[in-house]
């Protein structure tokens, strides 16, 4: 598989130099400029194929072209000794729980695989990576946890003063970890913008051999299209009709990767959202897309930092725009019907759902006119429930316990450096990593 820029269809890179130079200079960002036709594999496997497994044959029909398919099982089998879990909870009602890996967050999924790609692209070529993040929670723990005895990869990551969590002394580049946390003084969004300052020097980028850790970088982003296929790995002997998709939009990376997975041949009739800002229903309820009036060359380059996958949600569609209809079906849903089927899903089934996921099923139940006798709906919780509690407080009165391993994780450390205040504090770190 080659890749291609949002910007940029001309542009040809490997997936090494997307996942490694991961900001295109042109402001878009890396998307798939080809798939593979799995249909004949997807369908071959079932109930026991682990995650692992379906990871790296997905790996292999992405990066065939570059890597041995040694090298793609070794990428999968390091990064996914856990997996997600399906669950049913009634005739028509399926969860995708993606929180059953170390920090309980769905992005150990992603950042895991992206390490032990980068750990492993690196070990060949004999170079090194360094990531570049800003984080308040889960992130910081889990590059921790996975860049722990990795040769050719640091992580630099920005904290707003008082938010470090989850790191262990050990995990210091100061005392030979792979960790180099800073403290910011300021807001997050005072971290974004060094992290901006610092990607928009391309010449900083290369010197140092930048990339990022969250979905802006597309080896991050892949990951999330083995969700899919897994689910129907489970549902397919299951369920005789369609199978829809209910999930909260985010920054958009699981709608993409859910269509990245569609176009490798993956049965899959659409995803349902709530409504946002940017994806909404028009006056005959389809689907629209507010951001694709506003045309490529006329927007603000990808952002590093904190961003945005609605752009190559574009993408997709950009042959033909009217598809999108097809796909990608909104429904409205207000705070008080979220609450409520918050409510509604305890008492049934003594099921804490948060607040993201009990939106996105609101929106299937809203959205069950796409259902005929036989389809399935497949609601995705993210994250474990335990990091809504103040939310569960509010809702229900009580609140999950939460998993000591997941705790360790929300653990507040007193980092008793320096803040800084710059970006060229970061760069005077970087000269020496």
């Amino acid at each position: 598989m080659r890749f291609t820029s949002t910007r940029n269809p001309d542009l040809d890179v490997s997936f090494e130099q997307a996942v490694l130079d991961c900001m295109p200079s042109d402001g878009g960002l890396y998307v798939p400029a080809d798939v593979s036709d799995l249909r004949k594999w997807i369908m071959y496997t079932g109930k026991n194929t682990s995650f692992a497994s379906i990871a790296g044959a997905l790996t292999l029909a992405c990066i065939n072209e570059e890597f041995s398919p040694i090298i793609c099982e070794t990428i999968a089998t390091k990064a996914f000794p856990f997996e997600p879990v399906l669950k049913k909870l009634d005739k028509r009602f399926y969860f995708l729980e993606l929180f059953h890996g170390p920090s309980g967050s769905h992005k150990d999924f992603g950042v895991s695989y992206l390490v032990s790609t980068l750990e492993t692209l690196l070990q060949l070529s004999g170079k090194n990576a360094v990531f570049l993040d800003v984080t308040t929670g889960e992130l910081g723990a889990i590059l921790a946890k996975e860049l722990r005895g990795m040769k050719h990869v640091k992580a630099v990551l920005l904290y707003p003063a008082g938010t470090v969590c989850g790191l262990n002394e050990k995990d210091y580049v100061w005392n030979g970890g792979n960790i180099y946390p800073f403290e910011v003084t300021g807001t997050e969004s005072d971290c974004h913008d060094m992290v901006r300052k610092i990607f928009s020097d391309r010449k900083l980028v290369e010197k140092y051999h930048l990339t990022v850790a969250n979905t802006a970088n597309i080896g991050r982003l892949i990951p999330q299209s083995f969700f899919y296929p897994f689910a129907f790995s489970r549902l397919k002997d299951q369920v005789v009709g369609n199978i829809y998709y209910a999930l909260s939009a985010g920054n958009y990376s699981n709608v993409v990767a859910g269509l990245y997975s569609w176009r490798l041949a993956l049965p899959v009739n659409g995803f349902i959202l709530p409504s946002t800002d940017t994806i909404k229903l028009d006056p005959l309820e389809n689907c629209k897309i507010l951001d694709s009036f506003v045309p490529m060359a006329q927007r603000q380059p990808a952002d590093p930092a904190d961003p945005s996958n609605i752009e190559r949600l574009e993408e997709v569609f950009a042959v033909n725009s009217a598809m999108v209809k097809n796909f990608i079906y909104p429904a409205d849903v207000s705070e008080p019907e979220t609450e409520k089927v918050t409510k509604d899903l305890f008492v049934k089934y003594h099921l804490y759902v948060d607040k993201f996921t009990a939106a996105a099923y609101a929106a299937a139940v809203k959205r069950i006119d796409l259902c005929e006798p036989g389809d399935a709906m497949v609601v995705v919780a993210r994250d474990h429930p335990s990091f809504s509690k103040a939310y569960f407080q509010h809702c229900l009165g009580e609140f999950p316990e939460v998993p000591a391993e997941i705790a360790a994780t929300r653990r507040k450390i007193a980092l008793k450096r320096p803040l800084i205040s710059t970006a060229d504090d970061i760069i005077a770190v970087l000269k020496n990593l």
